[in-house]
């Protein structure tokens, strides 16, 4: 049986098909497979033009969902939907948020708590100074810093973030599989190992200059706020910072001199009302981030009924297959798969890969329940 999903990536190489075309399809026919496999001509009663049914009957020639799943599982991406509990809960609020989002590594309930830092790709050494200093205090404090992986300001705060044992989510303009610049694919892996590496272009999709601006929506849409470092008059980093506004994120600016070129955005930005960053501590404080650990202690709830309670007993630090799991809370398979995908969404347990489970906290070892 074909995965859902599948039909929701393969809607993701149809040039033209966006947020609202793709809602309208939902809206049509129910679900994307329905959708898939309807006669073009029916996707009129979308609102499709023909140009955009044309480009549909190209793709849908060309590509078989089985296929296409297979493939992304071979490439170990992630397809995260509008239908998933895992697609960021801050991008799915904003106005037209991307239908499929691709990840190469599972986000964190940790990443509720995130930072965009952008800025111009001819930093300064001033500004690659204030970016390792930001982006080491947000690690240091629990913060996930998210950046674009562009050279300059992006790559610094990638780095930091890295350096300071943090998470780090770098947003990409082109498909999961391609890292862009190319000189920064041991830093992408590094970020995997760490983080994650975000994409809504499927993989296959080189960069473009067109993807990056729809791109920054992204690195916005799933932070808390963002900072701009530096940034030129026709910085990008300025546009990361319009959507942010849009989005209802706060969004700071570091001064700098009025004669840098690389500062004239900020500047500017800081007059028409962006906060001044003059210290890291004024993002955490205006943010309420000095909390975040506190934050999360307060989502690691306690067993809400006895099954939660007999699944964590079985689960320690270490990665526990589920049939171990099964064999030592003696409850039916069934009843484990359930209840292990709810604490997933708690924030109680985090899945390794091949079905093994480990506790986000383990319990008291004087718990009785």
């Amino acid at each position: 049986m074909t995965d859902p999903r599948a039909y929701w990536i393969c809607f993701s190489y149809v040039k033209g098909i966006g947020a609202v075309r793709f809602k309208a399809i939902l809206d049509t026919f129910g679900d994307a497979e329905s959708a898939w496999n309807a006669p073009p001509e029916a996707l009129h009663s979308a609102g499709l033009s023909a140009k955009i049914i044309g480009n549909f009957r190209a793709v849908r020639v060309q590509l078989d969902p089985d296929q296409v799943w297979e493939r992304l599982q071979r490439l170990g991406i992630t397809a995260l939907t509008w239908d998933d509990a895992d697609y960021p809960r801050r991008l799915k609020d904003v106005d037209q948020p991307p239908p499929v989002l691709y990840a190469r590594q599972a986000l964190a309930p940790a990443d509720e708590w995130a930072v965009g830092i952008v800025g111009t790709r001819r930093a300064t050494p001033y500004g690659r100074q204030v970016t390792e200093e930001l982006a080491r205090v947000l690690a240091n404090s629990g913060v996930t810093v998210v950046s674009g992986l562009a050279r300059g300001i992006d790559a610094v705060a990638h780095q930091a973030a890295l350096r300071a044992g943090g998470r780090t989510i770098a947003v990409l303009g082109s498909g999961p599989d391609h890292i862009y610049p190319p000189e920064h694919r041991r830093l992408a892996e590094e970020i995997i190992a760490q983080g994650a590496v975000l994409s809504d272009y499927p993989p296959g999709t080189p960069p473009d200059a067109a993807n990056f601006p729809p791109r920054n929506r992204i690195i916005s849409g799933i932070s808390i706020a963002v900072v701009v470092v530096e940034a030129g008059d026709t910085s990008g980093a300025l546009i990361t910072a319009n959507f942010a506004v849009e989005q209802g994120r706060d969004v700071f600016a570091v001064p700098g001199s009025i004669t840098s070129a690389q500062s004239k955005g900020t500047n500017r930005l800081i007059k028409q009302g962006a906060i001044p960053m003059l210290d890291p501590q004024d993002v955490l404080e205006a943010l309420n981030l000095n909390m975040v650990t506190q934050h999360r202690q307060a989502r690691l709830v306690i067993p809400a009924d006895p099954t939660e309670e007999r699944l964590l007993k079985a689960i320690g630090a270490e990665p526990t297959h589920i049939d171990e799991i099964q064999n030592q809370s003696g409850l039916p398979i069934e009843q484990v798969a359930a209840a292990l995908s709810l604490m997933e969404l708690k924030g109680m347990v985090r899945q390794v890969g091949g079905m093994h489970y480990v506790g986000v906290r383990e319990l008291p070892a004087d718990y009785q329940g």
